[in-house]
């Protein structure tokens, strides 16, 4: 289920997150660099990253959504 995110206007200090997910098998992360994961059998594997911006609280908000929405995703 795909839900619209929005920013929720607000007072406060502003601030960017940037961040990424992907869900891997345990031990298949050899390491990370620039939003691209080394796997442990040589391949390699791009991260999208996601921008959120507000205050602390709307990013907080925001994230706890994105999380809920990528596991949704992650188990359909």
């Amino acid at each position: 289920m795909a839900r619209r995110l929005k920013l929720v206007k607000g007072a406060g200090r502003k601030a960017t997150l940037v961040y990424g997910m992907r869900m891997f098998e345990a031990g298949a992360v050899k390491a990370l660099e620039d939003a691209q994961a080394r796997l442990a059998d040589g391949a390699s594997s791009r991260i999208t990253m996601h921008v959120i911006e507000g205050t602390h609280a709307q990013i907080r908000s925001q994230l706890m959504r994105s999380v809920d929405a990528f596991f949704d995703l992650l188990d359909e």
